[in-house]
């Protein structure tokens, strides 16, 4: 097969980049005009969920211009498919695997650790720090409770888990806004926090970490919505009173919505798409049962379309009170996900897995002191954030970062890049996911999976779960069996819907893959007898 030797002696070159996921370090000094930096964070949203990656049923007019500015990444990968470790990989620029910090991992992110992270360095460097929205990362042994996380920021408006469509009724913090829509309370704190003369009533009625940003600094802005996660999503109540976006928008196409490519409904899924011992189907879909029949998915396809154009218009209103106060020539902006999800394709829902539909997002950066209006093929990962924030403002990040800078691809400098992404699902239980580590190049897709660990609970309550996880860390590298394997062609097969792993034509590729992946698990835990910057907590983490 001419074409897949092709490949192979392309995919060769990848062991000599793998010190590519080391950091560049030749990052210039600090710029005389240190640029504002604003991160947008949501929740649940797919790569191909906004007009700038090809969806044409929802609108995200906003997002589309800011792609048409600014730059698009359009093989962008978070290493973890799933809440909270894929937030502190945002935060610290690492992978899961160096980290330690899971819903499963009975751990937090230590103080010490805390240090590295990019909102404590950038403060340190003076920037005002801002934080609005939700947090799903416990840091300190009493996890959400230590306060250390708000604590961190000049500027906290924002709950720890979950915040809901409807916030007030979970967070206090939240009761003086004036809407009552997740996006809207939030964008009203933007604005809050950009021209805080002109909202005196927000910070007279404020908690105390809410302080007025000082106009003479340089300000990071993360902005980290809870939408369109299923559990806001599924809260909506369409009251009266509510935007008429979230009420009447899209409902017109209820009933012809396309649906997604290899879509299953559950009484016609017959054969799964992985074994029935790996993938407990079943109690994965608990949470996500939407997607068994087309009427219910449908449903959730509009709610997730009305509130992707509400954070859509809330960018809008964010750009214009930078281009009213001024801001708008020394103001970036990142937009992204923390993961994808499945929405029915081959019967399964939810995130975790290491397919496409999980692992890859959306991501643009607007920066106007650059040219934009490009779209660049790179394979870039969400640990490649937190260098690039800090590059931006003229810092050198520590090496406890795994990551690298994304600038020099904006500006077009000769640096060499990663031919491969890895990704990881360490979140084991009887929940449902099976562990499994994954690489992804520019033309394939190969992953392992490991035997289900069937911890009774989802989220680690007691010392033997944690115990299992911390094992799960540098268990592939001790040589845990492979129960499962599949190898995709992305580059001709996009939803990844052929494993070709037994066939013969591929079997070259898909050896030289398993050695890739099995390098890059060495590389993403690092030292391997050296333990995760993490804390035990002594109270159990909220679900």
């Amino acid at each position: 097969m001419n074409s897949g030797k092709h490949i192979l002696a392309s995919l060769r070159l990848i062991s000599c980049l793998i010190a590519l996921l080391i950091p560049t370090k030749s990052f210039s000094n600090p710029p005389k005009n240190p640029p504002n930096i604003i991160f947008i964070l949501t929740d649940d949203q797919r790569w191909d969920s906004v007009g700038f990656m090809g969806q044409k049923n929802g609108k995200t007019p906003h997002l589309d211009q800011l792609a048409k500015e600014g730059y698009v990444f359009e093989k962008a990968f978070v290493t973890s498919a799933i809440c909270t470790p894929s937030r502190v990989s945002y935060f610290l620029g690492q992978y899961e695997r160096r980290h330690g910090v899971n819903f499963n991992s009975g751990t937090a992110i230590s103080q010490h650790a805390w240090k590295t992270a990019y909102p404590t360095l950038l403060k340190k460097a003076g920037y005002t720090t801002a934080y609005i929205g939700k947090n799903h990362v416990p840091i300190g042994a009493d996890g959400y409770h230590s306060g250390h996380f708000e604590n961190s920021f000049d500027f906290w408006y924002a709950g720890h888990n979950h915040l809901g469509f409807y916030p007030k009724k979970r967070h206090p913090i939240f009761s003086n806004a004036e809407p009552d829509t997740q996006t809207e309370i939030l964008s009203q704190g933007v604005q809050a926090f950009l021209n805080p003369t002109a909202h005196p009533n927000f910070y007279e009625s404020a908690e105390a970490f809410l302080h007025p940003r000082d106009p003479h600094k340089p300000f990071c802005l993360t902005i980290s919505l809870n939408l369109p996660h299923s559990f806001s999503v599924s809260r909506m109540k369409q009251y009266p009173t509510d935007n008429k976006l979230y009420r009447t928008t899209y409902r017109d196409q209820l009933h012809t919505l396309p649906l997604p490519p290899f879509y299953l409904p559950k009484n016609e899924c017959i054969h799964p798409k992985l074994p029935a011992d790996l993938l407990f189907q079943d109690l994965r879909q608990a949470s996500y049962d939407w997607v068994n029949t087309e009427d219910t998915l449908r449903e959730r396809l509009v709610r997730t379309m009305q509130t992707i154009t509400g954070i859509d218009q809330m960018i809008g209103t964010l750009r214009n009170a930078l281009n009213e106060h001024g801001l708008h020539e020394n103001t970036i902006l990142i937009f992204t996900s923390d993961h994808g999800l499945q929405n029915g394709e081959f019967g399964l829902g939810g995130k975790a897995l290491c397919y496409d539909t999980c692992l890859r997002v959306p991501l643009l950066i607007y920066d106007p002191r650059e040219a934009g209006g490009e779209r660049l093929p790179h394979l870039v990962q969400s640990i490649d954030i937190a260098p690039t924030l800090l590059h931006l403002a003229g810092l050198t990040p520590p090496n406890t970062i795994q990551g690298k800078s994304l600038l020099p691809l904006i500006q077009k400098q000769n640096v060499a890049w990663r031919q491969v992404a890895f990704g990881e699902n360490l979140w084991s239980s009887q929940h449902g996911n099976p562990r499994c580590e994954t690489v992804r190049t520019d033309q394939y897709r190969y992953i392992r999976y490991f035997q289900n660990d069937r911890h009774e609970k989802t989220h680690a309550t007691n010392q033997s779960n944690a115990k299992a996880y911390a094992t799960s860390l540098t268990a592939s590298i001790h040589g845990e069996p492979i129960v499962y394997e599949e190898l995709y062609h992305t580059a001709i097969d996009p939803y990844e819907a052929t494993n070709l792993i037994h066939q013969s034509d591929y079997a070259e590729i898909a050896d030289h893959l398993r050695h890739q992946c099995a390098q890059f698990v060495r590389t993403a835990k690092g030292t391997l007898h050296q333990p995760p910057a993490t804390i035990p907590l002594s109270t159990p983490k909220q679900k």
